[in-house]
């Protein structure tokens, strides 16, 4: 086994190998299936090395959530509108911040798992991933309230109900594209994050918007 518990930047690469590596057994074999041991294990490093990092394994699991939720976060906060801008100009903008967090959970398919579903974790753990879903929608709740604020969208729009659809369409598209199931008749499994983006920002405006 190998201990790294001196050293900022190997302790930093310690703790990055067991967020990894415990992401993976989270979203492949599920929360109350993996043990430290497994997870020590497959790292490399001892028992003690992982209790140094983190006190238990529902808190790895707690900071793989809470981290992911915070990088996707950020990218919804980049759609934030700073002026007025023409359907178009929207449909656009909202195309690149769609593709960003596809392409986001495209890399970090376990991490996407993990938040999508709590990784069959115990209350706690799925609490925290509801959490973050409902962060998501609310970050994108203010994009829109910052659109209606410019004129961009109609000031009458329900946008606790466009924000859930949004999400959800989102949760959907990721869902079906990233973990199947996969039908013999779709084509959805195919597309790249930039295709698969420009064809939910046009539904996203064209139909769930009613613009």
């Amino acid at each position: 086994m190998n201990d790294e518990h001196s050293g900022n930047s190997g302790a930093q690469e310690t703790r990055r190998l067991l967020l990894r590596i415990a992401t993976e057994f989270f979203a492949s074999k599920g929360y109350r299936q993996t043990k430290i041991s497994d997870i020590v294990r497959k790292s490399n490093v001892s028992q003690g090395t992982f209790y140094w990092h983190f006190p238990s394994k529902e808190a790895i699991a707690l900071e793989i959530i809470e981290t992911g939720k915070q990088r996707l976060l950020a990218v919804i906060q980049q759609g934030y509108r700073k002026q007025e801008g023409t359907v178009q100009d929207m449909v656009r903008a909202s195309s690149k911040l769609l593709e960003d967090i596809f392409r986001f959970a495209q890399e970090n398919p376990f991490v996407m798992q993990m938040l999508l579903t709590g990784g069959g974790g115990d209350e706690k753990i799925r609490q925290a991933a509801y959490e973050a879903r409902i962060a998501m929608e609310n970050a994108f709740r203010q994009n829109m309230k910052r659109a209606i604020e410019l004129g961009m969208l109609p000031a009458m729009m329900d946008l606790d109900v466009r924000s859930a659809l949004l999400m959800s369409l989102i949760e959907g598209v990721i869902s079906r594209w990233l973990f199947g199931p996969v039908h013999p008749e779709s084509s959805i499994q195919q597309k790249t994050p930039e295709q698969l983006a420009a064809e939910t920002a046009r539904f996203e405006f064209f139909g769930l918007l009613g613009v």
